[in-house]
C-alpha cells in the first residue's frame, strides 16, 4: 500500500513504522504467576514429575548414609583385625541398587518434563499465532516485523529451554534440600544446626543478585528483538541498501545494536555467574566449621567416623541444589522476561469483533457509498474530514492524487482494515459494519503494488485466491491475467516451485500471478492499488484489456499514479489532503483545467 507507506516515511498522516512506541514492561511478579498458570493443564504430569523426583532423590540421598555404614565396618575391621566382608559386600550391592533406581526415576522425570514443557510452549505459540491473525492492521504498522518474529521464535524458545531444564531442577533441588536436612538431623542435630546457618546466607545472596539482575535479562530480550528487527529489515531490502551504498551504515547500526546486546547480555550473565562462587564460598566456610566440630565430636566418641564422613558428603550434596537454585533463578528471570514479551502480544487489543447481528453477504451488486466519513490514523491527526463518494454497480472508479492524499486509506476503510471515526460506508445500502468481515472481504478482490507470493508452486499461489479451484479454472485465470504464456515457458509450467517471495520471477511476472489470483477469486468488487506499476508498457496494454473484461459487471476501484491507465474509467476522483476535490470522466476533468489536468499534463508534457 504505497500511499500510506509513503505517508509514514514522509511524516504524513499514516502511523510511523520506524518510531515504534516503547512498550511498558508488565509486572514481573504477575508475568511469573501467569507463566505458572500455563502449567495448569499439565498438572497431573507435574505431580508425576514431583513423585518421581522424590523417589529419585530419596534413593540418591540414602547412598552416603549406607556408605558411612561401610566405612564404620572397615574402621571396626582395622581396630579388631577382623573384616566382615559379607556385610561390606551387602553394602556395595545396596549402593548399586540405590544408584540405579535413582537414575531410572531421574530419567522418567526428565522424559515427562520434556513433554510438559513442549506442550506448554506449543500452546503458547498457538495462542500467539491465533492472536496475530486477530490483530488489526494498525498493530503491524506500529511494530517492527523482526521484533514480532523474535517474540514468536526466540522468546518462546527461551521459555521452552528454561522450562524443560529449570522446572525439573527446581523440584529436584527442593526435594533434595528437604531430604538431606532430614537425614542430617538423624545423624547429628548439632552439625545440622551449623549447616542451617549457611543456608539463609546463601539464599540472601541469591535474592540480592536476582533483584539487581532482572533488568538486564529484560534488556537482553528487548535488544535481541531489536537486532532481529534490524536484520529482517536490511535483509529484505538488501537491493535498496546496495543500490544506495548504505552497507556501511547498515553494518554500523548492526554493530551498535549488537554491542548493546553484548553489553546487556554480559551484565546478565555476569550476575548469573557470580551466584555459584558466592554460594561456594559460604558453603566452604560452613564445611570447615562442620569438619572442626565433627572432629571434636568424633574424638569424644559422640559420633562415629562413618557418620562424620556421611555428614560431610551430605553437606557437599546440600551445596549443589542450593547453588543450582541460584543458577535456575537467573534462567527463570530470562524465561519470565521472554514470557512477558510474548504475553504483550497475547494481551494486545484485537480487531473489533463483528456485531452480533452481522450478516453474511451471499452475493453483491456492487453499489458502494461513503457517507460523511471521517477518519485519522491517529486521534490527533484527521486525514479524511467529511468524505462523500458514490460508486454505482459495474462502474470503474479511478482514484488519483499526490502521495499522502488518502487514496489507499479509502481502500483500508472499505476493507475494514481500519474503522471509520464517524460516518458510514455502505455496500448495496448495507452498512459494512453490519457485515461480517470475512464475508465482506470474500467479495472484494485486491491486488496491491507490493506482491506477496509464498514458497510453493505457481498453481498453489494462484489457487490461494479460492479453495478447491480446478486446474482449468486456474489456467483460465492465468490466461485472463496474461500470465499463461510466461508460465508455460518455465521448465515445470504451473508446477514450478517459487522460492521464498518468488524471487526466481521478475517483478512483473509476480504481479501477473497476483492478478491471476484475484481473477480466480471472482470478486464482486475489485481493488487495484498501483497494480500495474511494476509492469512494462507492452504487458500493461494486455493487462488493461484483461481488466476491462474482468471489470464488466463489477465495481472496480483503481488507485493509480500513471494516469494513462485510467483514462477509460467511468469515474475519476481526484483526492488531495483527504478530500475529493474533483470528480468526473477523463475528458470532463481535462476540460475543467484544474488539479487533474495539471497532473495529467505534467506526466505527458513534451519538453
Amino acid at each position: 500500500m504505497s500511499d500510506r507507506n509513503n505517508q509514514r516515511r514522509s511524516g504524513g498522516h499514516g502511523p510511523m513504522r520506524g518510531g515504534r512506541p516503547v512498550e511498558k514492561a508488565k509486572d514481573f511478579k504477575n508475568s511469573g504467576k501467569r507463566l505458572l498458570i500455563s502449567f495448569k493443564p499439565q498438572i497431573y504430569r507435574i505431580i508425576t514429575v514431583f513423585i518421581t523426583s522424590i523417589i529419585s532423590v530419596i534413593f540418591s540421598i540414602l547412598s552416603p548414609k549406607v556408605l558411612g555404614k561401610g566405612t564404620d565396618a572397615l574402621v571396626e575391621g582395622v581396630k579388631t583385625g577382623i573384616f566382615n566382608f559379607e556385610y561390606i559386600k551387602t553394602i556395595i550391592m545396596y549402593l548399586f541398587v540405590l544408584y540405579i533406581v535413582s537414575s531410572l526415576f531421574s530419567y522418567i522425570q526428565e522424559y515427562i518434563m520434556a513433554s510438559v514443557s513442549q506442550n506448554v510452549v506449543r500452546k503458547m505459540r498457538d495462542d500467539v499465532s491465533d492472536k496475530i491473525n486477530k490483530l488489526p492492521l494498525k498493530y503491524f504498522d506500529q511494530n517492527a516485523v523482526g521484533d514480532i518474529l523474535s517474540r514468536v521464535t526466540n522468546d518462546t524458545e527461551t521459555i521452552s529451554t528454561t522450562l524443560q531444564r529449570g522446572v525439573t531442577q527446581i523440584i529436584s533441588s527442593l526435594v533434595t534440600v528437604v531430604g538431606i536436612l532430614i537425614i542430617m538431623m538423624t545423624i547429628s542435630p548439632l552439625l545440622t544446626f551449623i549447616t542451617l546457618i549457611s543456608i539463609p546466607l546463601s539464599m540472601f545472596a541469591i535474592i540480592f543478585v536476582m533483584k539487581h539482575s532482572q533488568k538486564y535479562f529484560k534488556g537482553q530480550q528487548k535488544k535481541l528483538g531489536e537486532l532481529n528487527g534490524h536484520v529482517e529489515e536490511i535483509f529484505s531490502g538488501h537491493i535498496i541498501v546496495k543500490a544506495y551504498g548504505k552497507e556501511n551504515d547498515a553494518i554500523e547500526k548492526f554493530n551498535k545494536i549488537n554491542q548493546d546486546l553484548a553489553t546487556t547480555a554480559w551484565k546478565a550473565q555476569f550476575f548469573s555467574g557470580i551466584i555459584m562462587p558466592i554460594n561456594n564460598l559460604i558453603s566452604n566456610l560452613g564445611y570447615v566449621l562442620i569438619s572442626i566440630v565433627g572432629a571434636i565430636l568424633g574424638i569424644r566418641g559422640i559420633i562415629s567416623i562413618g557418620s562424620i564422613q556421611a555428614f560431610l558428603q551430605y553437606n557437599k550434596q546440600l551445596n549443589h541444589p542450593i547453588a543450582m537454585l541460584g543458577q535456575i533463578s537467573n534462567q527463570l528471570q530470562s524465561a519470565v522476561a521472554a514470557a512477558e514479551r510474548v504475553f504483550q502480544i497475547i494481551d494486545e487489543v484485537e480487531e473489533l469483533k463483528d456485531e452480533t447481528n452481522s450478516t453474511e453477504l451471499k452475493s453483491i451488486k456492487g453499489d458502494v457509498e461513503f457517507k460523511n466519513v471521517k477518519f485519522g490514523y491517529d486521534k490527533d491527526s484527521v486525514l479524511i474530514k467529511d468524505m462523500n463518494i458514490s460508486a454505482k454497480e459495474g462502474q470503474t472508479v479511478a482514484i488519483v492524487g499526490p502521495t499522502g492524499a488518502g487514496k489507499t486509506t479509502l481502500v483500508n476503510l472499505l476493507m475494514r482494515f481500519y474503522e471509520v471515526n464517524n460516518g458510514k460506508i455502505t455496500i448495496d445500502g448495507t452498512n459494512i459494519n453490519h457485515i461480517k468481515r470475512n464475508s465482506l472481504r470474500h467479495h472484494i478482490g485486491m491486488v496491491l503494488q507490493d506482491t506477496w507470493l509464498f514458497n510453493g508452486t505457481i498453481k498453489e499461489n494462484i489457487a490461494y485466491g479460492r479453495e478447491n479451484a480446478t486446474d482449468e479454472e486456474i489456467i483460465n485465470a492465468a490466461k485472463a491475467a496474461q500470465a499463461h504464456h510466461f508460465i508455460k515457458t518455465l521448465s515445470d509450467g504451473y508446477d514450478t516451485v517459487l522460492n521464498e517471495e518468488g524471487t526466481n520471477l521478475s517483478q512483473g511476472q509476480k504481479q501477473l500471478l497476483t492478478i491471476a489470483r484475484a481473477f480466480l477469486s471472482n470478486p464482486g468488487i475489485l481493488i487495484l492499488d498501483e497494480a500495474t506499476s511494476s509492469i512494462d508498457t507492452r504487458t500493461e496494454i494486455q493487462i488493461q484489456k484483461a481488466m476491462s473484461n474482468l471489470a464488466h459487471g463489477r465495481t472496480s476501484f483503481i488507485i493509480a499514479h500513471r494516469l494513462s491507465t485510467i483514462k477509460n474509467a467511468d469515474l475519476i476522483m481526484v483526492m488531495n489532503h483527504g478530500d475529493v476535490i474533483e470528480s468526473g470522466t477523463h475528458t470532463e476533468l481535462l476540460n475543467q483545467s484544474g488539479f487533474y489536468a495539471d497532473l495529467y499534463n505534467s506526466q505527458f508534457s513534451v519538453n
